[in-house]
């Protein structure tokens, strides 16, 4: 089959559509984002994109903290709101109906609708065109105590997280496998 060759573009896709959450406890914005994801394993680190035009950019780039913020379906009226209006003519806890709370160990609030929320402290802020990459460590991993099973397993799966696929939010489906499933030994 052929293939058609286009200019290059931001093609990758699913990616999550996390809220991020920026501030302190008394003045705190969330900003929508879809450019991030993992990048190391020891230490955590992650990363998010911005432009530098975004309300949200300043608080993250003083205050070198953030907080990453899985979703779910039942959130993405208020992901794409957050999203497609601006921190600094709206508060986007109020608008949403989205409550804050205290974050282990930064200062940026936790989205309590959120399963999972990431604690980020930036390391590096690299320039990279249209938007800046935050280099973060996570200190700290925030989950909703309900999607832990009594073995101690996180089972995200159960909290219908959404993603995001050039201009579009998608519900995720099932279950297709596990990491290594491809090369296991059937059990006798």
């Amino acid at each position: 089959m052929a293939k058609k060759v286009w200019k290059p573009g931001t093609l990758l896709a699913p990616l999550p559509a996390v809220m991020v959450s920026c501030g302190t406890m008394e003045k705190a914005n969330i900003i929508t984002v879809a450019w991030t994801g993992i990048i190391n394993t020891h230490p955590a680190m992650t990363y998010i994109s911005v432009r530098p035009s975004r309300y949200s950019y300043d608080i993250i780039r003083n205050s070198g903290e953030f907080v990453i913020n899985l979703t779910t379906s039942a959130m993405c009226k208020n992901v794409d709101l957050c999203g497609v209006k601006s921190g600094a003519k709206i508060n986007k806890f109020q608008v949403c109906s989205l409550h804050k709370e205290q974050a282990s160990i930064v200062s940026a609030p936790l989205i309590t609708e959120s399963p999972l929320s990431l604690e980020c402290r930036v390391t590096e802020i690299k320039p990279l065109g249209t938007h800046d990459m935050f280099i973060a460590e996570i200190v700290a991993v925030d989950i909703e105590e309900k999607y832990i099973d009594s073995k101690g397993k996180l089972n995200l799966q159960q909290a219908g997280v959404m993603a995001y696929s050039h201009g579009e939010y998608f519900a995720l489906g099932r279950k297709l496998g596990e990491f290594g499933y491809s090369v296991k030994k059937k059990k006798k």
